[in-house]
């Protein structure tokens, strides 16, 4: 290969997929913005608003934060009649006390990991259960120090306590963790513990309290308690996902076992369904085990729950969480399912029942008819903890560990700000569309020139909000807007459309690349010579900036064709504008573009070199918006190529002469090019093989060069010529854009 054809090969690399489209955009008009469904509104910012699956923002309660803890997580919330709040928490394991919204105290402090769960008992004492310890502990709520593993009375100690489980080693026999604790009817203490999974009942009125074994499984743990309207202990189990009914007596039987591998938490709902949330996946337990070490330096390992692994890694579980609905005599209902939500607890409400999930603080409304509704937000990865009070909820939230209290009457505003509209340049705003069924709202706009408001809006390119009237948009123009609506008590709203005109802007034309001897056919029909690769370069080559993007122009097949010239752009416009191109071309010295072709769609064309005579030129890009635009409003962006040249005529050949004497042949001749330098030249004699042939002076960089050499003569038996017999000379000589001419001479045979 010559370093000729090794140029234009390189050159013809830079044309890449001018045959293969980019994304379509939307051309210039009015455009609208519209956020009618609940997956476009999740990403706004709600307070005090809920939003519903079907895409309407209606009037929610209230959540405000009441305190945050030194600790990442908050497993359980209980207040007393007093009105006093206690908490659950975990790194660092603790109960706080919160007497009013500003006198917090720690009532009670662990070595423990976590203190998992909290119960007010009857006697009006406050119990803790601590894990991996497995301990519960009967607190004084009016202690005036803080007590410890020490001080405070154990009611259950599970380290004391062989829990059969199915196949397991008798080191594994000791449960290790305690997930939740409730009251029945008379007073008796249950603990709901896993590793492995059991439930223990504790007897409060002997002295000292009595544990014993309740109920027993082959379970991993026993997550979640909840009492069904026949006074029946419900657990729900990680293992198999498996829903126990437990009577009065400790027999169990199985209601129901669910698709996925972990029961996270029970409501009972007002009229006896039992709903039932699950996560994970049967097959197997993707998350890590929790390494536990005993007093005497023995490591034993159990599995934690999906969700509590979730909440410590601040992750989502595979596969999300789905809710059942069990109802008597029906067969078991899906309510509800979540992909990136991780569900903690579980409510009756009195229009269905409400989920405390993560990862996004979220608390979600459920209705008996599966409709459902993103209830309220908090600043939380997960809420992980409920307790319900006469004047609100409680939401305990880990991730951070926080407090806040949920209002459905609040004097706050309840307000819903939208996410931000990207327009893509200058853009003017005309009019809102809301569906006609909305009522009870009062709309705002602000817009600015950078992506996101900041707090103090009007020092960072934004404005004020303003007042939406007839759903006429106020705010100036810019290339983002935000619309935000605040609800009356009785408010819904729901289809909103933000109409806007992008301000025109001129296409632009990044690049152009000019490659002679390529040509590029609708249908890529191979003309002559092999197929062509031709690809634009990437970021990384020679510095250039891909403008088009790989993904948006693979490579294509083009064929060599030094007949032919192929020039290729790169344009684009901000408006996402059709374009149409017009091509015209100029030689040196010349002050005239002459046109080569108009209204081009395509970002290629090809045109004959042989109808353009030898010399140096430059192509001129035209890019217009016209066919987006009505006539007189159309903008134009242009840019010209680098110089190219262009020669398809062959050199000539002259005063080719040969003469020969015993031991040689001397051979002369000259060449001459109207256009480029001469190459190189090369001679065969008898048909033999091409040699290279040095010019006089060696240098071949002129349009004429001279050339005399002598070609050795010997016997050669394997061509059957001998050295007087006749000879043939032929030689060829090239120009710099591979053209060729050939020539030949007979040196007759010597007489005898």
């Amino acid at each position: 290969m010559t370093r000729n054809t090794t140029t234009i090969l390189a050159s013809l690399a830079l044309l890449c997929a001018a045959l293969v489209p980019g994304p379509k955009t939307l051309a210039q008009g009015t455009r609208l913005w519209t956020q009618s469904h609940a997956e476009d509104l999740e990403h706004g910012s709600p307070q005090g608003v809920s939003i519903a699956s079907d895409g309407a923002l209606r009037f929610g309660p209230s959540a405000a934060e009441l305190l945050t803890t030194p600790s990442t997580f908050v497993w359980g919330v209980a207040q007393d009649t007093a009105g006093v709040i206690y908490l659950a928490t975990g790194s660092p394991a603790t109960v706080l006390r919160l007497d009013s919204k500003t006198e917090q105290s720690t009532l009670f402090t662990t070595h423990t990991l976590a203190v998992s769960s909290l119960a007010l008992g009857p006697d009006g004492s406050l119990y803790a259960a601590t894990m991996p310890d497995g301990r519960v502990y009967r607190i004084d709520p009016k202690a005036t120090k803080t007590l410890d593993e020490t001080s405070a009375e154990v009611v259950l100690d599970l380290a004391k306590f062989d829990t059969p489980k199915l196949g397991a080693p008798s080191s594994e026999s000791k449960s290790r963790y305690i997930w939740d604790l409730t009251f029945d009817s008379t007073g008796h203490l249950y603990a709901a513990t896993g590793g492995p999974g059991a439930v223990y009942r504790i007897d409060l009125k002997s002295t000292p309290a009595k544990a014993d074994l309740f109920f027993s499984t082959d379970e991993a743990h026993i997550r979640t308690l909840a009492w069904d309207k026949s006074g029946n202990l419900l657990a729900g189990s990680d293992g198999s996902g498996l829903v126990y009914r437990i009577s009065p007596q400790g027999k169990g039987y199985v209601l129901f076992s669910a698709p996925r591998r972990e029961v996270t938490s029970l409501a009972v709902g007002p009229d006896g369904t039992i709903y039932a949330a699950d996560l994970g996946d049967k097959s197997r337990n993707p998350l890590p085990q929790l390494p536990i070490q005993n007093g005497m330096g023995i490591t034993i390992t159990f599995s934690q729950p999906g969700s509590v692994q979730a909440a410590n890694a601040s992750s989502t579980v595979p596969e999300g969480t789905e809710i059942y609905a069990l109802k008597p005599n029906q067969a078991p209902q899906r309510l509800w399912a979540g992909k990136d939500e991780v569900v903690y607890r579980l409510a009756s409400t009195p229009d269905g029942i409400l989920a405390l999930t993560g990862n996004r603080g979220r608390l979600i409304e459920i209705h008996p008819d599966g409709s459902s509704a993103d209830f309220a937000h908090l600043d939380a990865q997960q809420a992980t903890a409920l307790a319900i009070t006469p004047s609100g909820w409680l939401i305990g939230t880990s991730n951070t560990g926080r407090l806040y209290t949920l209002a459905a009457k609040s004097a706050s505003t309840h307000s819903y700000a939208s996410d931000v509209l990207d327009a893509g340049a200058l853009s003017r705003w005309g009019r809102m569309e809301v569906d006609p069924a909305s009522h009870g709202y009062h709309l705002f706009t602000r817009s600015g020139n950078i992506e996101q408001p900041v707090r103090n809006a009007r020092d960072w390119g934004w404005n004020d909000w303003q007042p939406v009237a007839n759903l006429s948009i106020a705010s100036p123009p810019g290339r983002y807007l935000q619309w935000k609506a605040e609800l009356d008590p009785d408010g819904n709203l729901s289809g909103v459309g933000v109409n806007y005109l992008p301000v025109n802007s001129a296409p632009v034309v990044e690049d152009i690349l000019v490659v002679p001897g390529a040509r590029v056919t609708p249908q890529a029909v191979q003309i002559g010579g092999p197929p062509l690769t031709i690809a634009f370069p990437t970021p990384a080559q020679n510095g250039i900036t891909s403008f088009d993007g790989a993904a948006a122009n693979p490579p294509l097949q083009a064929q060599k064709d030094r007949t032919a010239v192929t020039v290729r752009w790169a344009a684009h416009d901000d408006n996402g504008d059709d374009l149409a191109y017009d091509l015209s071309v100029r030689g040196d010295g010349e002050t005239t573009w002459r046109p080569l072709k108009k209204s081009l769609t395509d970002k290629y064309f090809t045109f004959d070199a042989t109808s353009v005579p030898d010399g140096g030129y430059q192509v001129k890009v035209v890019a217009s918006d016209a066919p987006s635009h009505t006539p007189g409003e159309a903008l134009t962006g242009e840019l010209v190529s680098d110089r190219f040249e262009l020669d398809t005529t062959p050199p000539a050949i002259a005063a080719l002469k040969a003469s020969a004497d015993a031991k040689a042949i001397a051979v002369s001749f000259t060449a001459h090019d109207t256009f480029s330098p001469i190459a190189h030249a090369e001679y065969s004699l008898d048909f033999g093989p091409w040699q290279y042939i040095e010019p006089i002076g060696n240098l071949s960089d002129s349009p004429d060069e001279r050339y005399d050499f002598r070609i050795p003569l010997a016997d050669r038996p394997e061509s059957g010529i001998a050295p007087d017999a006749e000879h043939l000379i032929t030689v060829r000589v090239y120009d710099r854009h591979d053209n060729m001419a050939g020539a030949k001479v007979v040196l007759p045979a010597k007489a005898k």
